[in-house]
């Protein structure tokens, strides 16, 4: 089963056309997707989540309609957004990450444990108390994927999760996302170094995939349609 198939997908906002007849099969673990400023990205990102609909044709992600299943898309894919502020909404780093497993109704104990685990291994763990918007711009960010991460989900979508971040943090954050042995990642990036890391890249231009292939095949392709 691939992890993302779209058969002649259409997407409309406000009555124009962002995504024009797109038809794509994505079943590589890590996939990333570029192409220029407003030539469908993130479009194409939040339509996978669930977060925006087609206009017409047919979307499969994991197996799921987002149409008709979104409430189990949802479960089973977590968001990265580049500004992490969008996603922070508890007080604390540890009721932030302890609120992503609200809908798992575990016993109070096992939940902390859990939070305790994750806050360990993305080094947030003498954070635990910190105020959370309190935090640099790096550290919200991992709190952020923390957060995301702890829920265990199928699909990870980040558009543009390094946004904002400088090199050192960038680094940090990419090495956790690419490093996940247990979900699959959609990465909408313009950081072309991190793009080449994946296992696939997806390049859109005019809200259309002009190819899809090899990291190094599609990166050069890009950088010959910057060219033009």
């Amino acid at each position: 089963m691939s992890t993302i198939s779209l058969d002649n997908v259409t997407v409309a906002l406000d009555g124009n056309p962002i995504l024009n007849g797109i038809t794509l099969t994505i079943d590589r673990p890590r996939v990333a997707v570029i192409g220029a400023n407003g030539s469908g990205k993130s479009t194409f990102a939040r339509l996978v989540g669930g977060l925006v609909g087609a206009t017409s044709g047919n979307v499969s992600v994991l197996g799921l309609n987002p149409a008709r299943q979104r409430a189990e898309l949802r479960r089973r894919v977590s968001f990265i957004f580049s500004n992490p502020d969008a996603q922070i909404v508890m007080p604390t780093v540890a009721e932030d990450v302890a609120l992503s497993l609200r809908r798992e109704h575990l016993p109070a104990a096992e939940r902390a444990a859990r939070v305790a685990e994750a806050l360990e291994e993305f080094g947030l763990a003498g954070m635990a108390a910190r105020a959370a918007h309190d935090l640099s711009g790096g550290q919200k960010q991992m709190l952020a994927l923390c957060a995301a991460l702890i829920r265990r989900p199928d699909l990870v979508i980040a558009d543009e999760p390094t946004a904002f971040l400088d090199a050192r943090n960038s680094r940090a954050i990419a090495d956790r996302l690419l490093g996940g042995s247990h979900h699959r990642l959609v990465l909408v990036t313009h950081d072309l170094a991190l793009a080449a890391r994946c296992d696939s890249v997806v390049l859109f231009d005019g809200g259309l995939v002009i190819d899809v292939g090899e990291p190094a095949d599609m990166v050069r392709q890009y950088e010959d349609l910057l060219r033009c």
